[in-house]
């Protein structure tokens, strides 16, 4: 058996299944695709589910892949043994209805025995205990000596996940020797020790288990295998575990040589490493594939686990970020198996940076604090930190709550988890109400309405006429409402929008025989019953009218503007920044469109003009708009986005824009890109840890910037005396003047400050031989005059302290300064200006040689300028 690297192992078992005729695929995303039971791909048939249920076909009928998978159920483990990680790499080789059995053993027996040439007196295989077929064909077939192929239960050998497709196993174990036993006398396959180490799981998937609990045959029996190449790498390399694999060990000595400490020296500083070493790797893998640290699902994930790292790094006493620079080496040792990372290398590293300075931020006062509370709870005999203090520490400091648990336990403290829940419950349900505002639309509870759904049909019509089968008015239903009442309407259907998917409903009017109504806004609640909110102008309106609805053409053109335009956006997004880019939420309405997304840092300049450069290229192409209705799995062939938030039926609306962008959308939309006219962002900002926001105009609401910028530039012209063609260099010029004036003004009050120092020396009091000068000086000196001030006075003290004031419109302004001397006897400016800016209503400090502070009220500065003597008299030692 010869001494392999990981990655050769990869490429000699995926080289060795394509001679089997598998088709090798690259590893899919660690981010599951239409997947909503998975946070993460955890496994190596998981992303091929859809191809074992029959929703899909496969591109083959066998395959074969080396999948990038996380798994966190127990990160609090990773680092206190050699056992735990949570990013592997899952060898694997499936059938969809293809080979069975007696493919699938002989092929791993020959991978193992002949490709990595494992002695085959070493190898040990165990068997569902029914499964009396893959029993003979182990012996009979392959020649494995009966006493090495073990019978086991339904618990170890059995895989099934409640109802469905399911199978009986077979593992294969290497036995690594006596001197990896517990030395136990019953020590055996199954053992718990370190001694037999499985390393392939073979899954026969021939049953259908049904609700009353039957296993019926499957007529296309599958076959799914999974071999931890970590795991084979150990066996191969004649390591103890995963932390001692090559690719692995590069990761932890770039670590150790940043930390200057050696693995195994240490049993405290050999937990960090690992925890560090192993959380570098999932985040490097995590980022690479979209994922950005947040406060919820995966990239909370993520998150936790770059702080955890990080957290453990300064346990290392290892100074600043450090976590970015390590990602190069995973990258280099993993990149000839996904080289998909060296492309995104830069990409990767700046997450992680930005990050780790976030956390930076965070660290040392959440630190600090929880330090604190560890003590107060230990003086207290108390051996749980309360909940209300976690949450202080998450909800003020920013501290993370697996951090404070795992901080607490190194301490020998538990916290209270619950205590800390309920407290986050309760902060979630006050925002939560705080954001109602009391609308009866808002609210499905507080209209009750008993109706059909309401029919849209206002995709391709905007007038339409239907019968009032629904009245509200002051939250009550009625029969009739009318001239100058409020309330809600409900026709049978209806070409207004209701407001879904961030866009706004429509407005417009519902004629009637006998009366007239304004539509304001349209919504909708969860029974699809659409709401026309509206106020009759003429007449009444009432239950089993006949109407007629119209749309306002020109407000409807203006939300199609904006909302075709953020698909647009969208996928420029994507291009300029990566496509990590994810829609997070949206607003579109007349006036402008609101677009959040995921993305880790402020746009640049530069970032915002390709953005828009892009979207308005595709606008001026003039691409058609097309509208599609499709089977949801016809639609993700076509590579559509979904829309965030939106659940979709069997049956979806896809909107495509040329060949350039491909939604889900429920929505209404242009025809054509050109009628969006043009397209301006007016802001970029954050909203959200890992998530920014567009706000921008479209069509008329370029013009109305436009005409806004050229009135903007116009007034300012005419303030500083300019035409609007010299305005950019005449602003310029008023600039440098103004800023010669300033430090004409400031020449002059430094000079009035120094005119007013005068004999102030001779005033000086004596405080135990440290002399204390505390005057007023002219009134209008601001800081700058002060401090310039103190400075010329304090070169002339040898043991002293100055305590100089102004007022200025009724406020005062004080500087305080200490010579060496001074600050070595006791004296300390910052506390003695605190007492002092007391006195007249203000507030200040500083350090023990320089301090500053203001005032609100000037009538009692001379009194606060007395109060300073007796504050440096009890300094003074």
């Amino acid at each position: 058996m010869q001494n392999m690297g990981l990655n050769e192992i990869r490429e000699k078992f995926l080289s060795f299944f394509e001679t089997k005729n598998c088709l090798r695929l690259d590893s899919f995303s660690l981010v599951p695709k239409n997947d909503a039971s998975l946070l993460l791909i955890n496994s190596g048939m998981a992303p091929m589910k859809k191809w074992f249920t029959g929703a899909e076909v496969p591109p083959r009928k066998r395959v074969t892949t080396c999948q990038k998978c996380i798994r966190t159920p127990d990160i609090e483990s990773v680092g206190k043994t050699a056992r735990h990680g949570t990013f592997f790499e899952m060898l694997g080789n499936f059938s969809f209805g293809d080979y069975f059995k007696h493919e699938a053993i002989a092929w791993a027996w020959e991978f193992l025995t002949k490709v990595m040439e494992i002695p085959e007196d070493v190898l040990w295989i165990t068997v569902y205990e029914e499964d009396d077929e893959a029993r003979d064909i182990w012996i009979n077939e392959i020649g494995v000596n009966p006493e090495r192929v073990v019978k086991m239960g339904k618990a170890d050998n059995f895989w099934e996940h409640g109802t469905g497709p399911c199978g009986p196993c077979s593992e294969i174990h290497v036995d690594r020797g006596i001197e990896h036993s517990c030395g136990k006398p019953d020590c055996k396959l199954g053992c718990d020790c370190d001694r037999f180490m499985e390393v392939w799981n073979l899954v026969f998937t021939q049953f259908d288990k049904d609700e009353d609990g039957n296993y019926n045959r499957l007529a296309n029996p599958n076959i799914d295998t999974g071999m931890g190449l970590e795991r084979l790498a150990c066996i191969m390399q004649g390591v103890n575990n995963l932390f001692e694999v090559d690719t692995v060990q590069d990761t932890m000595k770039h670590i150790s040589r940043i930390a200057g400490v050696n693995y195994t020296d240490d049993k405290k500083t050999d937990i960090s490493l690992r925890v560090i070493t192993d959380h570098i790797r999932s985040t490097v893998m995590m980022v690479s594939d979209g994922v950005i640290p947040s406060n919820e699902g995966r990239g909370y994930v993520l998150r936790r686990l770059l702080r955890r790292a990080a957290r453990h790094g300064r346990l290392l006493n290892i100074k600043g970020e450090f976590l970015y620079t390590v990602a190069d080496t995973v990258i280099d040792a993993s990149k000839q198996g996904y080289p998909e990372l060296d492309e995104k290398r830069e990409y990767i590293k700046k997450v992680i940076r930005i990050e780790e300075e976030k956390f930076s931020k965070t660290i040392e006062a959440g630190l600090s604090i929880l330090n604190d509370y560890i003590e107060a709870t230990k003086a207290a005999g108390a051996d749980t930190l309360s909940g209300a203090d976690a949450f202080k520490l998450n909800d003020t400091y920013g501290f993370p709550i697996d951090l404070t648990v795992e901080i607490c336990e190194e301490q020998g403290l538990q916290v209270d988890r619950a205590g800390f829940d309920a407290a986050l419950k309760q902060q979630k349900d006050t925002a939560r109400a705080n954001r109602k505002d009391g609308s009866s639309w808002d609210d499905d509870s507080a209209v009750s309405i008993k109706a059909e759904a309401t029919k849209f049909v206002g995709y391709d019509a905007l007038e339409a006429k239907s019968e009032v089968v629904g009245i509200v008015a002051d939250g009550n239903a009625v029969d009739a409402i009318g001239a100058g009442e409020e309330g809600i309407i409900v026709v049978k259907e209806s070409p207004f929008y209701a407001e879904m998917g961030g866009q706004s409903g429509d407005i417009g009017s519902i004629t009637g025989a006998n009366g007239k109504a304004t539509v304001v806004d349209t919504k909708k609640n969860g029974d699809d019953i659409y709401f026309h909110i509206v106020k009759v102008e003429e007449g009444s309106i009432s239950m089993g009218d006949a109407v007629t609805l119209s749309v306002c053409k020109k407000n409807r053109m203006a939300v199609c503007r904006n909302h075709s335009t953020t698909h647009l956006l969208h996928k420029a997004l994507k291009e300029v920044l990566g496509t990590h880019v994810a829609q997070a939420g949206s607003e579109v309405t007349a006036k402008h469109l609101r677009f959040d997304f995921s993305h880790f840092e402020a746009m640049t300049a530069d970032e915002i003009k390709a953005v828009e450069a892009k979207v308005n290229e595709a606008i001026l192409e003039a691409m058609d708009i097309t509208v599609q209705e499709l089977n949801i799995e016809d639609a993700k062939k076509l590579g559509a986005t979904a829309q965030f938030g939106e659940k979709y039926g069997e049956t979806v609306r896809v909107v495509s824009m040329g060949d350039y962008s491909v939604e889900f959308c429920g929505g209404t939309h242009l025809t054509n890109t050109a009628q969006a006219g043009l397209f301006k962002i007016i802001s970029e900002n954050g909203v959200a840890a890992g998530v920014r926001r567009i706000e921008a105009v479209t069509g008329a609401g370029v013009l109305a910037q436009l005409n806004g910028a050229l009135a903007t530039i116009a007034n300012v012209a005419d303030a500083i005396k300019s035409t609007v063609h010299d305005v950019e260099a005449k602003a310029a010029a008023v600039v440098e003047e103004n800023k010669g004036l300033k430090r004409e003004l400031e020449s002059i009050k430094s000079k009035m400050a120094n005119a007013s120092l005068g004999d102030l020396l001779d005033k000086a009091a004596d405080i135990s031989g440290v002399k204390l000068v505390a005057q007023r000086l002219a009134d209008g000196l601001d800081m700058n005059a002060l401090r310039g001030a103190g400075d010329n006075l304090k070169q002339k003290l040898d043991c002293g302290v100055l305590v100089l004031a102004s007022a200025a419109d009724g406020k005062v302004n004080i500087v305080c300064m200490a010579t060496a001397d001074a600050v070595a006897k006791g004296a300390h400016a910052g506390n003695i200006i605190r007492e002092v800016a007391k006195t007249c209503g203000g507030g200040g400090g500083g350090k023990p040689d320089s301090a500053q502070a203001g005032g609100k009220d000037a009538s009692k500065l001379d009194e606060a300028l007395k109060a300073a003597e007796a504050v440096l008299a009890g300094q003074i030692k």
